[in-house]
């Protein structure tokens, strides 16, 4: 017995010694990271440093954006496994492990068999206040957005055709402008082929489905003279080809920013185009592993290069300084690392951004952690409570500070609330994601809809109107949005008083003129109108109140807020408050 415990002990030492793990990640020749291997599975081995740690340090690593994951040598880790809290560096985690160094360090990778965690010589750098916020986030912002179409509106009637040259000739330019303060525009590039856009082929050439450049910029203009500011959807997470799966792209010529072409080798390697069997460019040139996740329909953009970098930043300067826009409604942000967002928006420099990453909400605050709080961001989460509820066929509950929301994370001032969208909106692969269901005829659900866009937009955040419900509901949505610009609710408004119960809602809501009371559901009258609200609406199972403050003239005028750095961290000061860049009053 004695001599099977001793055999069988070094069977386990020995398989115990043999265990072995590597880091493998974006390294290239002359870069110390990965030991200048390009994923390499078993490339660059870690060592063991006892009770199942195993580590691996690489030598003043360059400034620059890199990615990994830990392999056995033969099988990929999940990146989920990486671990903030034992970590210095900040870091995304999608398909692969994302960070960015803004100045040379080493960096060790260490792993003890179920978290990885990154740590700097360095750590992380101290933020620096110009590049934090400053872009796409208006502060306390009042504007209301309209989604100007819906999936394949160019060609359907349903809620009107929306091409460029209908919403002029019909007059409802004229109506959106009137109303709205931001409108969010079909993605401009063409030609599509795809009948909405989102799989661009040339980014420069702006005659698509939608209508001509000519139509765009008129209609731009239309709605400029209202003082209504327009978004561009901009889609730069993937690219289609020209030709075949990756063999020709057209060039894009975006006039003074320069004249760009894309080939094989600025698509990102694990592209279906390198990998499918069925394809005709898997032996072209690649370019690095994604930062995010993959496309499966297009060419996904290598955004860890500098010609793919400087072509958006081209981009997005034309879109502006010559085109028009005014801002940005960013396609799937889940397919990039944020800190490009970034890095886009501090170089084109828009009013307005907001970021299509679709996910929970720990997912998105990092998302917005990564951009520098440079966007606003759609809040699915709100989204999903939405469709819970049902427009009062559920309980008020799910609408009392929603949990795992934005708002619920503080992070009102970058979130962007709608109810519904193209992408969930009556699109038979997406059943299960619309507000009221899939192929509901909204004409007959009134109550519902208007219900909803009560609290949308009696609330914090950027509320963002969807066409179809606007279109059906005009008079009823832009009494709404009227009310809202009477009180002068903005992105940052504070809710107080608010009661979700199975059958009613209530909250108090603080805008820059006035208070707003709001209740709701077949019960809400047994809520009791604080003192000082008078009635100003009385809608199909909601009421609005309000209590007007001092006219806005004889009230001073707050000093700007400043940015302040204390102990490494970034401080917002208003009001001699101090906030944390996310919104939270701080300690």
């Amino acid at each position: 017995m004695r001599k099977l415990f001793l055999t069988l002990t070094m069977v386990l030492t020995a398989a115990w010694a043999m265990a072995a793990y590597y880091v493998a990640g974006n390294g290239t020749s002359g870069n110390p990271w990965c030991d200048g291997l390009s994923w390499v599975i078993n490339g660059s081995e870690m060592e063991a440093q006892g009770n199942g740690v195993y580590s691996k340090t690489f030598e003043n690593v360059p400034k620059g954006s890199y990615q990994f994951k830990v392999t056995t040598g033969s099988s990929w880790l999940a990146a989920s496994k990486f671990n903030s809290s034992c970590s210095n560096i900040t870091c995304s985690t999608l398909d692969n492990i994302v960070f960015m160094l803004s100045e040379a360090q080493d960096i060790t990778i260490t792993f003890d068999g179920s978290k990885i965690c990154v740590q700097g010589s360095k750590g992380e750098a101290e933020p620096d206040p110009s590049e934090v916020g400053v872009v796409g986030v208006p502060s306390e912002y009042e504007g209301v957005m309209l989604q100007a179409f819906y999936w394949e509106s160019q060609k359907l009637t349903t809620f009107s055709c929306t091409k460029y040259k209908n919403l002029l000739d019909s007059g409802l330019a004229d109506e959106m402008g009137k109303n709205f303060d931001l409108v969010w525009m079909p993605p401009s590039g063409g030609p599509t082929g795809g009948g909405v856009g989102y799989y661009t082929k040339q980014y420069s050439n702006l005659d698509s489905d939608w209508g001509t450049k000519t139509k765009l910029q008129e209609l731009l203009s239309k709605l400029h003279s209202y003082g209504c500011k327009v978004l561009a959807d901009v889609v730069i997470n993937h690219f289609a080809s020209s030709n075949g799966w990756a063999k020709n792209f057209y060039s894009n010529n975006f006039g003074s920013y320069g004249t760009y072409q894309i080939s094989s080798k600025y698509i990102c390697s694990g592209d279906e185009c390198f990998t499918s069997a069925s394809s005709d460019s898997k032996n072209l040139q690649k370019g690095n592993a994604d930062t995010g996740t993959n496309d499966g329909g297009c060419r996904d953009l290598d955004h860890t290069q500098e010609y793919v970098q400087n072509m958006c930043k081209a981009y997005t300067k034309w879109l502006i300084n010559t085109i028009g826009f005014d801002g940005f409604r960013y396609d799937m942000t889940l397919g990039y690392a944020g800190q490009y967002l970034s890095m886009y928006n501090l170089a084109s420099e828009p009013f307005f951004s907001v970021s299509e990453c679709w996910s929970d909400v720990t997912t998105i605050a990092n998302h917005l952690k990564a951009t520098n709080y440079n966007t606003l961001a759609f809040d699915f989460p709100l989204k999903e409570k939405f469709n819970d509820w049902k427009g009062g066929e559920a309980s008020y509950s799910n609408l009392k500070n929603p949990s795992k929301s934005l708002r619920s994370k503080g992070l009102s001032k970058n979130a962007v609330t709608f109810i519904d969208n193209h992408d969930t909106f009556h699109r038979s692969d997406n059943q299960g994601a619309e507000f009221l269901g899939y192929n509901t005829n909204i004409s007959t659900k009134k109550r519902e809809i208007v219900e909803a866009n009560a609290y949308l937009l009696m609330m914090p955040g950027v509320p963002c109107v969807f066409w179809p419900h606007w279109y059906t509901f005009k008079e009823d949505i832009n009494q709404l949005i009227a009310i809202r610009k009477k009180a002068g609710i903005h992105s940052e408004s504070k809710v107080e008083n608010e009661t979700g119960l199975s059958n009613k809602y209530k909250a108090t809501i603080t805008g820059h003129r006035a208070k707003v009371f709001l209740r709701m559901g077949s019960q809400r009258s047994t809520f009791d109108v604080p003192e000082g609200f008078t009635l100003e609406l009385a809608g199909d199972n909601f009421d609005i109140y309000l209590m007007e403050f001092t006219p806005v003239e004889n009230v001073s005028v707050q000093p700007a807020a400043t940015k302040v750095l204390e102990d490494g961290k970034l401080y917002i000061i208003r009001d001699n408050k101090r906030y944390t860049v996310d919104g939270r009053v701080a300690e």
